[in-house]
């Protein structure tokens, strides 16, 4: 299935990766319409300044609702549902939220996807709903593990997703990318969290530093999301996004140091740790699925993509309120 000129509709399309791919289907040729989160200032998050807004039909609206979800998935070819709760901290605070949106949104969605006789939906999972790994590099069949209420919302939404292909033969494809990175990304990510502070100081607060991670640009992430959309193999797929690559949360910021000409003075704060039972203590993908199924392959090193994101944070600090603990 060619992406140019299908009618596409991004849920969570103003946030951090939503923005990017809602940017990058325009580029190629796609007819967009980009849910955003409805709220009184009419304000389109990420996309608010995007040289691209005027090239996609921008819609304010929520996932938990409905009616809403059958109605802008008229006459759509391919949703992508990137609308979710996704902060871990926040998830032990307010967990009913992350069942309402998370869940209920991807209920919504794949419900609205029947109505509508939508060719193909891609629900964005996390590589979260593994929690620690037992093996390494961890492919699709590794075990789900709800360490934190984020991580089991996530299980449930592409439960609900998977049990519509089984159930009602619809086209839905469960996209699992590792952790994204880049411009635009969360102030509660760890990136942009030892980005902002080091920019301002050489003090660094932090959690655990000894977790490691498979992190890959928002470029890569967008372009596994869009090439399980092309390929006619995925449906009914659970497939990894990531780069089969691994390191930990202290050689990170040692990277991203050594980019900033800095000497970090690392601050372990307990606030900033998740309950000794939750925390995800190492994460890399085996990419050989997505590989196998279509042309993708990462081309963004961490060396490379970090510089990109180092210098986009250095523009765009004033966003960031780096002395605040993010949840």
């Amino acid at each position: 299935m060619e992406i140019k000129n299908k009618k596409i509709l991004v849920t969570g399309a103003g946030g951090f990766i939503g923005s990017h791919l809602a940017e990058t289907l325009v580029r190629k040729g796609a007819k967009v319409k980009a849910l955003i989160h409805y709220n009184s200032n009419n304000h389109w998050g990420w996309l608010e300044d995007s040289d691209l807004r005027d090239d996609m039909e921008v819609i304010s609206g929520d996932v938990r609702d409905n009616f809403m979800m059958e109605k802008i998935t008229k006459d759509v070819d391919i949703v992508f549902n990137l609308a979710a709760l996704i902060a871990i901290p926040y998830s032990y605070q307010a967990p009913e939220s992350y069942i309402e949106t998370n869940i209920k949104g991807a209920l919504n969605i794949a419900q609205a996807g029947l109505r509508n006789d939508i060719s193909k939906i891609i629900q964005i999972s996390t590589s979260e709903v593994y929690g620690t790994a037992k093996y390494v590099p961890i492919d699709e069949d590794h075990p789900l593990q709800p360490q934190s209420p984020y991580s089991a919302s996530k299980i449930g939404s592409d439960s609900i997703m998977l049990s519509h292909f089984l159930s009602f033969n619809l086209p839905v494809v469960i996209a699992r990318p590792f952790n994204t990175y880049g411009p635009r990304q969360s102030a509660r990510a760890v990136i942009p969290t030892i980005i902002s502070q080091l920019l301002q100081s050489s003090r660094i607060e932090i959690g655990d530093t000894s977790t490691t991670r498979d992190f890959n640009y928002v470029a890569d992430t967008c372009k596994g999301l869009i090439s399980l959309a092309e390929s006619d193999k995925t449906i009914g797929e659970v497939i990894n996004i990531g780069s089969n690559t691994e390191i930990s949360i202290k050689e990170l910021i040692t990277l991203i140091a050594v980019e900033l000409e800095v000497e970090p003075k690392i601050v372990v704060s307990n606030e900033r740790q998740r309950p000794s039972k939750s925390e995800v203590k190492r994460l890399v993908c085996n990419n050989g699925k997505i590989k196998k199924m279509t042309a993708y392959s990462p081309e963004i090193t961490i060396k490379k993509g970090l510089s990109l994101t180092i210098k986009w944070f250095k523009d765009n600090l004033s966003k960031y309120k780096s002395d605040i603990y993010n949840i």
